[in-house]
């Protein structure tokens, strides 16, 4: 405690200095561009409030040697070059509104911070204006002088942070840098689907190779945005997308979710955007997580690209130097949006699963090998026939494979078969065949009735193993998972009447004090009506204290404390909590697990076909309450494409 203070020097009083321009610059850099992905992202920003319909990235040793930017927007003239290399000099904004922002850049910090920090040209022309270009290397400016170019702009960033090396040994590997950014111009390919993207790799010289290319796409929002979508996030994901579209107080919400179905060990397909810009707010993405809280479990992450628009003054961008972040005037109203919004989606989109649910079982399945070949068996059906033999001698007539008459095999089915069995040939009675084993599977009698098979879960035809109900569609067949599908229902229901009825209360005889802050504690009060229909109840108990008076009776013995407190962690964090009903949810998810069919349990052909009906007409009943699927449908053409049918 008593050594001097490092940071004042002991001769003298420190003196007060004004730093030059461009120290200043490369200090703003550090905030700027933190790493070559940063770089292309001001740059492609730029090209995009210029009013660019094509843009081209081309960079070089994951960005470090070169990045260069070329679009096709309105330009610059050569009187406009030195300024734009200016600190905050821009054509976005006038300065005397900062809350109504429709552009991606406004403080004009980019340029001029990348030419602190690296070797810097900037190419352009304006219509009706010459092309000329620019160059700036560790903040030093050369004359403008005549150029070379059709329309646009054209930016090269070279050795960046060679004015700073220091900065050169926090960044990652090439391949590392290289991936970065190629998710940046991703993220701003999603926000503008009319807008052509190419991204070049010319490390090593010459014209390089393409790592991603995004073609501009035609129709209205939502078709140009769900091609645009396949393109970056994969086809897959378009196919098992949910469309959103939904407004509340002036903010609008649209864009596509997936299927909970279709999940993903990580957040890494979670895209979001206020206004057309990308970005990382905790606000969304805790909203998209609640929003899936029901379908999908803890380890699991749901897929989205979601869009808001609003009004620029209701968001302030200009809360982060690299506006990642956002905040919301009222970020109560755009949370409840998402949340609602897509969880009607999910609602509305019935029993329906994930289309890769049945690629993936497919994809279990594969076909016999030839002995040491690791080739698939070729048969002999699939062989090349080259000359027929011929039966002229008596001994060597053809057999005959003539099938018998329905009569005669109705007959000899019924003298040697049990009523119950449904093959017509016993394989027992064929040479060759050994006794079979019985199989766990029950097959009903009666063929299903033609508009049994035309519903979407088709008509119950067996159940096999006690626990799979095996069910014939129009075009192929279902496998259901009955207790997966009835935990589902059940669940459902016990919702359903939970919030008819509400949530009964169970009284303290001698209610919880729970000693916080003011703050908290008022922060807490604010939401005491909504916690009073969950079962909750509270009240003001002086100073700080909170007396916990009611609990939720299904969630029987409970620690007050403990809730209380989650409960204030989560509107801490996102301004509102669901930590209650997530606790409740739970203990109705329990309860239908016990009250739902068990595996091992026989089924009727009634009881199979009234399972179908009802999962048709139940929300969400496409994946059980931990988000796995509850049934798989596969098509006959893929049946019999394994068995080479085709």
């Amino acid at each position: 405690m008593n050594a001097a203070n490092p940071k004042i020097s002991a001769a003298a009083r420190p003196v007060i200095r004004q730093l030059d321009e461009s120290a200043i610059n490369r200090i703003a850099a550090g905030e700027v561009v933190e790493r070559p992905a940063s770089a292309v992202k001001e740059l492609v920003e730029n090209a995009l409030d210029a009013g660019a319909t094509r843009i081209t990235v081309e960079q070089a040793d994951g960005g470090k040697t070169l990045i260069r930017v070329t679009d096709d927007g309105c330009g610059m003239t050569p009187e406009d070059l030195p300024l734009a290399l200016c600190r905050h000099a821009t054509s976005k904004i006038d300065g005397s509104d900062l809350l109504n922002i429709h552009s991606f850049g406004f403080r004009g910090e980019a340029l001029p911070s990348l030419g602190a920090v690296g070797r810097l040209t900037l190419t352009s022309r304006a219509d009706g204006a010459e092309a000329a270009t620019l160059s700036v290397t560790g903040g030093r400016l050369s004359p403008v002088k005549p150029a070379a170019l059709t329309r646009g702009t054209v930016v090269e960033l070279r050795d960046l942070f060679y004015a700073t090396p220091a900065r050169l040994k926090f960044l990652r590997t090439d391949r590392a840098e290289a991936q970065a950014i190629g998710e940046v111009i991703k993220r701003l390919a999603m926000a503008e689907p009319h807008v052509a993207f190419t991204l070049r790799d010319v490390s090593g010289g010459g014209e390089g190779r393409v790592t991603f290319r995004a073609d501009p796409q035609s129709g209205d929002l939502f078709d140009a945005l769900h091609g645009r979508l396949a393109t970056v996030i994969g086809a897959d994901f378009a196919e098992n997308a949910l469309k959103i579209d939904a407004e509340r107080e002036g903010i609008r919400l649209t864009g596509y979710a997936a299927l909970p179905t279709y999940s993903r060990g990580s957040s890494v397909a979670q895209y979001l955007f206020v206004n057309g810009r990308p970005v990382q707010d905790r606000v969304l993405i805790g909203a998209l997580r609640a929003a899936y809280m029901d379908v999908l479990s803890r380890d699991r992450y749901p897929a989205a690209a979601l869009y808001l628009t609003c009004d620029p003054e209701r968001v302030d961008v200009n809360v982060h130097p690299a506006k990642s972040e956002v905040r919301f005037r009222d970020p109560g109203v755009a949370r409840g949006l998402i949340v609602s919004a897509l969880r009607h989606a999910l609602a509305e989109a019935g029993h329906r699963a994930s289309s890769t649910v049945a690629g993936a079982t497919l994809g279990a399945f594969r076909p016999e090998q030839a002995p040491g070949t690791g080739e698939p068996r070729v048969y002999q059906m699939d062989r090349p026939s080259f000359a027929r033999p011929q039966f002229s001698s008596p001994q060597f007539s053809r057999p005959n494979f003539e099938r018998p008459s329905q009569g005669a095999l109705s007959a000899a089915h019924e003298a040697q078969a049990p009523a119950w069995e449904a093959p017509a040939w016993e394989p027992a009675a064929m040479p060759g065949f050994a006794e079979a084993p019985a199989p766990s599977a029950r097959v009903e009698e009666t063929a299903p009735a033609v508009e049994e098979t035309r519903r979407p879960l088709g008509a119950a035809r067996a159940q096999v193993h006690e626990n799979y109900i095996i069910a014939q569609t129009e075009t192929g067949m279902v496998i259901v998972d009955q207790h997966a599908a009835h935990e589902r229902l059940v669940y459902e229901r016990l919702k359903t009447q939970a919030a008819e009825k509400g949530i009964a209360a169970q009284a303290l005889l001698i209610p919880e004090i729970v000693e916080l802050s003011e703050g908290d504690a008022a922060r807490l009060l604010e939401v005491a009506d909504d916690l009073a229909t969950l079962g909750l109840g509270i009240e003001a108990f002086g100073g700080g204290a909170i007396a916990v008076r009611e609990t939720p009776a299904i969630l029987g013995q409970v620690d007050a404390r403990g809730l209380i407190l989650d409960i204030l962690d989560e509107l801490a964090d996102m301004g509102d909590s669901q930590t209650l009903r997530a606790r409740i949810d739970a203990v109705l998810s329990r309860m239908a697990c016990h009250g739902s069919v068990r595996s091992g349990r026989r089924m009727s052909a009634d009881e199979m076909n009234a399972l179908l009906r009802e999962m048709e007409a139940t929300p969400m009943s496409g994946q059980c309450n931990h988000g796995r699927p509850t049934y798989v449908e596969l098509r006959l053409a893929d049946i019999e494409r394994l068995f080479g049918r085709t």
